[in-house]
């Protein structure tokens, strides 16, 4: 059984990037099988990897919806989708990559998200680790995208707005119920002017910070991917001190 990682955290924190360096830490500790999962519609993880999304769950949903009688007779439409998610998987160096991405049809995100249980469901079973790299913001737990996480990771940078965030994401987490066996605060770009009270009244375990890092910036301007970094980068040293909890199985 696959240990599952979700991300969940305000816009504009960083989520995506840490996303990329957990599945780079993987890959590089050959730690086992990762699938990432791109449930954000603004499908940035692949840049953040450096490959290039080809199709996703969504655009697979248009199709379908467009050309219905190219599902072949006697077969429903929920098994047609499940065949077509399987060759939406990339295969790349070191991990697979899933894009959900976002239909353009009127009303019908709600199904990609029934979809995407359904996908998790099927896969979590076939990888040692899946990652998946949620949406910013509150959207995605409200419609139950991410409802079963071994591990989920909250992340915020040093302001006030993004702790608070995380705050109201951890209040909506528990008043759905959702099947989150552990979940940790991880603050990005700390700095000393970090709210120390503001993380403690959140209530989480925390994991720890990662420091501003000009190698990222760059990256991130440029457009560059998390492999890119020297294995011997400030970032990534930081990031292995976290210690244990995110790629831990047991």
């Amino acid at each position: 059984m696959g240990r599952v990682i979700a991300m969940a955290g305000k816009g504009g924190t960083g989520k995506t990037t840490i996303a990329a360096l957990i599945i780079r830490f993987i890959k590089d500790k050959k730690l086992g099988s990762v699938l990432a999962i791109d449930a954000d519609p603004n499908s940035n993880l692949a840049e953040s990897l450096g490959v290039k999304s080809q199709s996703s769950i969504g655009e697979i949903l248009d199709a379908i919806a467009l050309y219905p009688d190219k599902i072949p007779a006697g077969m429903t439409k929920e098994r047609f989708i499940q065949l077509q998610v399987q060759t939406a998987v990339q295969e790349e160096n070191g991990f697979d990559l899933l894009n959900m991405g976002k239909p353009e049809g009127p009303g019908c995100y709600c199904y990609v998200n029934n979809v995407l249980r359904a996908v998790m469901e099927n896969l979590i079973k076939d990888y040692d680790y899946i990652v998946i790299d949620n949406e910013a913001g509150l959207e995605h737990l409200s419609r139950r995208t991410t409802r079963l996480a071994d591990l989920l990771v909250l992340v915020s940078d040093s302001s006030v707005v993004g702790l608070r965030s995380v705050k109201k994401i951890v209040e909506l987490v528990r008043q759905l119920k959702f099947e989150v066996k552990k979940s940790f605060l991880l603050v990005n770009r700390f700095n000393k002017g970090t709210q120390k009270q503001e993380i403690k009244e959140i209530g989480l375990d925390y994991l720890g910070s990662l420091p501003f890092d000009q190698d990222i910036e760059r990256l991130s301007l440029k457009g560059g991917s998390v492999f890119e970094l020297s294995p011997h980068a400030d970032i990534l040293r930081e990031f292995n001190l976290l210690g244990d909890p995110i790629w831990k199985r047991n």
